[in-house]
């Protein structure tokens, strides 16, 4: 074979200069520029320098951190009530978990303004027992 085929090693010149050398490429079939690249090199030979990045010291992480009201509402809910016995059936389009009706009540009732915003959560998981929603606390008995 020829040799690497990346442009990192050696120029397109010396490539093809070295495949008509082994005779692979014909002379007949030699590119057009190829003449003229040796009748007039370029002063410097164009080399592959891979450039070097410079760090100082720790590299700063550039993206923040996203966090949405809702994540937090989530979070509490996973931990006072975990995810429940039965698992997602995400084959149907509009299927809404447990989790999502919570937040969705969560965000209702604070609109409203009618309930403390301490007592929300607890009020929250009142709410969705009077709609036939039953939340279980992690490790109480089913």
């Amino acid at each position: 074979m020829a040799g690497s085929r990346l442009e990192k090693f050696g120029t397109v010149f010396t490539r093809v200069r070295d495949l008509m050398r082994s005779g692979v490429i014909k002379p007949s079939d030699k590119p057009i520029w190829f003449d003229v690249y040796t009748a007039f090199p370029p002063k410097k030979d164009p080399l592959y320098v891979k450039p070097q990045a410079r760090t100082y010291g720790k590299k700063k992480d550039t993206v923040s951190d996203i966090f949405y009201k809702e994540d937090e509402i989530r979070a509490r809910f996973y931990e006072t009530y975990g995810t429940g016995p039965r698992p997602f059936d995400l084959s149907k389009s509009n299927f809404v978990s447990t989790c999502q009706r919570f937040v969705q009540k969560y965000n209702e009732l604070e609109r409203l303004g009618e309930v403390d915003e301490s007592a929300l959560f607890e009020e929250t998981g009142k709410a969705l027992l009077a709609e036939d929603i039953v939340l279980r606390r992690r490790g109480a008995p089913m």
